[in-house]
């Protein structure tokens, strides 16, 4: 083994690009591993990121474990037939969250493509930790704007008129499905996502 290179006097290190989970797992942002994935890192991370950046009415936070969860019903109310990896990955779509937070939609339009490209190498070694194919679903966002309607006049503060123009018009949903807008305590999210996640899995 050739001996390290001794680095250069003055220079600085390397910037730090892995991110360590309660876990023990590093998880390398530039460079993930599928070996580097827990879902137990996932669903704690997921459970204590807040969707809409915490503007959001309620006694809890409404949490992106809980958004995921409200996708993936939708999900199941409009296509009944939907086999288990699909639906586990509508489950798992914003799971990159659980370690780079979530960015409202106009601060990425802001900041461009780079935080586009590190949720997208995220992503991939997520789903390949679950078995799943690497491309996204194509009808998904359909479900996430929908998804979104919900809790933009539920919880955000929108207007009806003012969700459309931004999510389009939603398709009328059960009633147990707008029951999932209410802000649940953190454990609550986290069991609940990391369960739900598991039972896909086992099939």
């Amino acid at each position: 083994m050739s001996p390290a290179k001794p680095r250069r006097l003055g220079a600085e290190p390397a910037p730090r690009a892995w991110q360590r989970m309660l876990s023990g797992r590093r998880l390398d942002l530039l460079d993930p591993s599928p070996l580097d994935v827990e879902i137990e890192d996932i669903a704690h991370g997921l459970a204590r990121v807040a969707r809409w950046n915490g503007q959001t009415t309620g006694a809890h936070i409404f949490s992106v474990a809980q958004h995921t969860l409200l996708v993936e019903a939708i999900a199941r109310v409009r296509s009944p037939r939907l086999d288990r990896k699909r639906r586990l990955a509508v489950l798992l779509h914003d799971a990159p969250e659980y370690v780079i937070g979530d960015m409202i939609s106009p601060f990425k339009s802001v900041i461009g493509d780079a935080y586009k490209a590190v949720e997208a190498r995220l992503l991939a070694a997520i789903h390949l930790r679950f078995g799943l194919p690497v491309k996204r679903e194509s009808d998904l966002e359909a479900l996430i704007k929908q998804a979104a309607y919900l809790e933009a006049t539920g919880l955000a503060g929108f207007g009806r008129e003012e969700a459309v123009r931004y999510f389009g018009r939603p398709e009328p949903m059960p009633g147990a499905i707008a029951d999932l807008v209410a802000p649940w305590p953190i454990e609550r999210s986290e069991r609940t996502f990391r369960h739900r996640v598991l039972a896909l899995q086992a099939g």
